[in-house]
């Protein structure tokens, strides 16, 4: 994980996402990025005053070693209290790509439920919101956690619902968290 800011020169084409918006976009080989959040195995990017996420997997064009998605290990019997505590683990691996804390610590999840399907298979459902209701960021995020949730033994489903209700607020952001972004 890391905060510091690094400036790279992209070394070739790499897809990103723009931030808020969440429109896909092509940043061009040879552009100067100043690296502003790794976390999640994302980068947070700002090239020419916007910002712009690069995942993992396209590392490689800021100058790191690519990422791929990561199967979680789990040792004995899988049971709905191992899948429940590793989807509560591989959430607080989400990142908004403007907040250097996690969706957990944020308090944007509000439910995480596992659902057996069958002996030692599961359907993980997730209920969370975003900071504000019209971030473009939000199917991101959601499709990113459920990505990584389908990464669990035994996960053979995932649901990542964006809900509303209760509206989000600064008071469901955990103690920790709040220190770190200076809120106490």
């Amino acid at each position: 994980m890391s905060y510091t800011r690094q400036d790279v020169i992209v070394s070739r084409d790499c897809p990103a996402v723009t931030v808020p918006y969440g429109s896909p976009v092509t940043i061009e080989k040879g552009c100067e990025a100043t690296i502003t959040q790794q976390l999640g195995g994302t980068y947070t990017v700002l090239v020419q005053g916007n910002l712009y996420r690069v995942e993992g997997v396209d590392g490689d064009a800021l100058g790191f070693e690519p990422t791929e998605a990561v199967v979680h290990e789990h040792e004995g019997p899988i049971t709905s209290q191992s899948v429940e505590d590793l989807a509560w683990s591989v959430l607080a691996t989400c990142y908004d790509p403007e907040i250097p804390v996690d969706i957990v610590a944020l308090g944007l999840v509000y439910s995480c439920k596992v659902v057996p399907l069958s002996e030692e298979r599961f359907r993980v459902e997730v209920e969370m919101t975003l900071t504000a209701p019209g971030c473009g960021m939000g199917t991101l995020i959601a499709d990113e956690a459920r990505d990584k949730l389908l990464g669990i033994p035994g996960v053979d489903e995932a649901k990542v619902d964006l809900v509303w209700d209760p509206p989000w607020s600064r008071e469901m952001i955990s103690e920790p968290a709040r220190l770190q972004l200076g809120l106490l």
